[in-house]
């Protein structure tokens, strides 16, 4: 039978398939219903808490700009809220379940990266995953700007805490190869492909914005297995598929674009959690038929630097990609 084991961050994984960052990681109390992924990434509870923090310290600046002799107080009172909640989340994920346990974390600005950071190793878990992701609000900041305070924050986290860092990003950079290649200089030891964030929504018969959330299906995934693909043999730091994994079919084909591992959140939520099981099963019967031993015999096979293609994984392909279906189109209309 095939043997499914991986390495990813440095950690070894029993397999490829990690539950990714969601409700499903939300309680440590049900983790044990994951223990067949070879991984847990363990929902930030950071990420709304730390958004608040700020707009929370905004107010209460704006609040106290104007002082008088007849204030009580003359500096605005705010406390870090639910951070020590959520570091004893992250100590019952650790104690609940028998797989490495990732934490994500996205913060604000540096000295919260850093403090969270290491009250996160302390924990115990096995790593953590920064969600290096800038919503774009001002017209001013250069990418440039963006990018290097991006490569900035790696680089404090990485010199505070010694255990392996995993960074997810979001593919809205001019270019994401030199972001990556760029980050990959640093303290990194593998990267999510990538992230997908929230996006506003307007309900147009009350005329307000709204947040919905719209799960992946398998097309998604050709984004992960497109840089996965470029990316292959060019940086040092691991790479792990994320969006739109479905099926076993949909992490095979990451793989062979040159995932070592790949994260699952849509099709849990679809199928529930037996539907590892499936997942796993369908990877092995494939490697199976195909006569492969283990993960490290098929990844990377079709990425852009083991195939002959020249073109592959470039724009020309949309070219031949439409010149074929004109062909295939006339056909079937001679028919």
């Amino acid at each position: 039978m095939a043997n499914l084991k991986t390495t990813y961050l440095g950690l070894e994984l029993k397999n490829p398939l990690i539950v990714g960052a969601s409700s499903l990681t939300a309680d440590p109390e049900k983790l044990g219903a994951l223990d067949n992924a070879g991984a847990i990434v363990i929902k930030s509870l950071f990420e709304e808490q730390v958004q608040l923090e700020e707009l929370e310290l905004m107010n209460a600046m704006e609040e106290y700009a104007e002082r008088n002799a007849e204030m009580t107080r003359l500096f605005p009172d705010n406390k870090h809220a639910g951070s020590k909640e959520h570091l004893v989340v992250l100590k019952k994920a650790k104690e609940n379940t028998n797989v490495p346990v990732i934490a994500s974390l996205n913060a604000v600005h540096d000295d919260t990266w850093v403090e969270y950071a290491k009250q996160i190793e302390q924990t115990g878990v096995d790593a953590i995953e920064l969600n290096l992701f800038t919503t774009p609000r001002n017209f001013e900041m250069a990418e440039a700007d963006i990018v290097q305070s991006q490569v900035d924050t790696l680089n404090k986290v990485s010199k505070a805490v010694s255990i392996p860092i995993g960074v997810k990003l979001s593919p809205f950079y001019t270019n994401p190869l030199s972001v990556i290649s760029r980050l990959d200089t640093e303290k990194v030891n593998g990267f999510v492909l990538f992230n997908k964030m929230f996006q506003p929504d307007i309900d147009i018969e009350k005329e307000t914005l709204e947040q919905t959330i719209v799960l992946s299906d398998s097309y998604d995934v050709r984004l992960a297995i497109r840089f996965a693909g470029l990316l292959y043999g060019n940086i040092k730091a691991d790479i792990a598929s994320a969006g739109g994994i479905m099926n076993g079919a949909d992490a095979i084909k990451t793989i062979l674009a040159g995932a070592s591992a790949f994260q699952v959140v849509s099709a849990l939520y679809v199928n529930g959690n037996e539907h590892i099981k499936t997942i796993l099963s369908d990877i092995e019967a494939w490697m199976d038929k195909k006569g492969y031993a283990q993960i490290d015999d098929f990844k990377g096979k079709l990425s852009r630097k083991n195939i002959k293609d020249p073109f592959a994984y470039r724009r020309s392909q949309y070219v031949d990609i439409i010149m074929k279906s004109e062909q295939y189109l006339t056909r079937k209309t001679l028919r």
